[in-house]
C-alpha cells in the first residue's frame, strides 16, 4: 500500500517491480490518498492540492504500469516523453487497486481508469458500503470496461478464544486511537465502541470461527473476491502479531474458502 498523493509514481511502478521480482511475481499495488495528512508537508506538498495531487499522480501510475514508454504530462511533476522507465516485470503488468474511504467520486474514478477498487472500512457494518460496489460495477458497465475486483481493507486481531483476542487486542487499540484523536482533537474512545465494532462493525477481532465467519459475511453482503485483514492496530507484542498472522493462514482461510465452496 502507497500515499501516492505525497509520492512520486514514478518511484513508486520502480519499488513495486523491484518487489514483484523478489516475490516471484506477487506484488500488488494499493494506491490511495491517505487518511493522514503529515506526509504533504513532510515532502514540500500544499494540503489544498490534495485532490489534484492524487488524481494526476494516479493518472500517471496507470500509465507507468503498462510497461510501455509513457508520455505523460501534468501541473505536479515534470512530464515524461516517449518514455521507458525501469524495470519491467516478467508479468508485463503489476496489478493496481486503488483504495476508496467512501467517496462516490472516487468509486467512478476507479473505474474510469480500470483499477479494481478496495473499500477501506474501519467501523460499521461492511453491508452498508454495498451501495459503493454496486456503483462500481455499473460504472464498468456503463464505461464498457472489463469486470473488475472489489476488496475490503478491515482491522482485527485473531487469537485461540474470542475472550482472549478482544483482552489482548483492548489495549493497544485504545492507545492507538487515543493518540490519533489527540491529534485530531477527537473525544476518546470507550470500550463500548470497540465491542461495538467487534460484534456488529468492522473489526475483525475473536477466534478464528468468529473471524472466518465475519469475513464470509462481508464477502457476501459487498461480493468481494478479496479481504485484506490489517493486523497490529497500536503497540501490539510481536508474538501476539505472528499469532495473528498463523491462525489467520492456518485456521481463518480455509474456513473461509470451506463456507464459499459449501454455499
Amino acid at each position: 500500500m502507497t500515499v501516492l498523493s505525497s509520492d512520486d509514481p514514478v518511484r513508486v511502478y520502480q519499488r513495486f517491480a523491484t518487489i514483484d521480482a523478489l516475490s516471484n511475481g506477487r506484488a500488488q499495488i494499493t494506491a490511495g490518498r491517505g487518511s493522514f495528512t503529515e506526509s504533504f508537508p513532510l515532502f514540500g506538498f500544499n494540503l489544498s492540492d490534495y485532490a489534484e495531487l492524487f488524481e494526476q499522480k494516479l493518472e500517471l501510475l496507470v500509465e507507468l504500469l503498462k510497461e510501455g514508454p509513457v508520455t505523460w504530462s501534468g501541473s505536479v511533476r515534470a512530464g515524461l516523453n516517449n518514455q521507458e522507465v525501469y524495470p519491467k516485470t516478467d508479468g508485463g503488468q503489476i496489478p493496481l487497486w486503488v483504495g476508496v474511504g467512501g467517496s462516490p467520486k472516487s468509486v467512478i474514478r476507479a473505474a474510469r481508469l480500470g483499477a479494481n477498487m478496495k473499500l477501506a472500512i474501519i467501523g460499521g457494518d461492511p453491508a452498508r458500503f454495498a451501495p459503493y460496489a454496486n456503483l462500481f460495477r455499473q460504472s464498468l458497465q456503463e464505461m464498457g470496461k472489463p469486470e473488475l475486483q472489489v476488496g475490503i481493507h478491515s482491522p482485527g486481531h485473531i487469537s485461540d478464544t474470542n475472550q482472549q483476542a478482544i483482552e489482548e487486542a483492548w489495549p493497544n487499540y485504545e492507545i492507538a486511537f487515543g493518540r490519533i484523536g489527540k491529534e485530531r482533537g477527537w473525544g476518546p474512545t470507550t470500550k463500548e465502541h470497540f465491542l461495538g465494532e467487534v460484534e456488529s462493525g468492522s473489526l475483525y477481532v475473536g477466534s478464528p470461527e468468529t473471524v472466518a465467519n465475519k469475513i464470509v459475511y462481508a464477502i457476501k453482503a459487498l461480493g468481494l473476491s478479496r479481504f485484506d485483514l490489517k493486523y497490529g492496530t497500536g503497540p501490539v507484542p510481536h508474538s501476539q502479531l505472528m499469532r495473528t498472522i498463523e491462525l489467520y493462514a492456518n485456521e481463518v482461510v480455509p474456513r473461509v474458502k470451506r463456507s464459499l465452496a459449501a454455499k
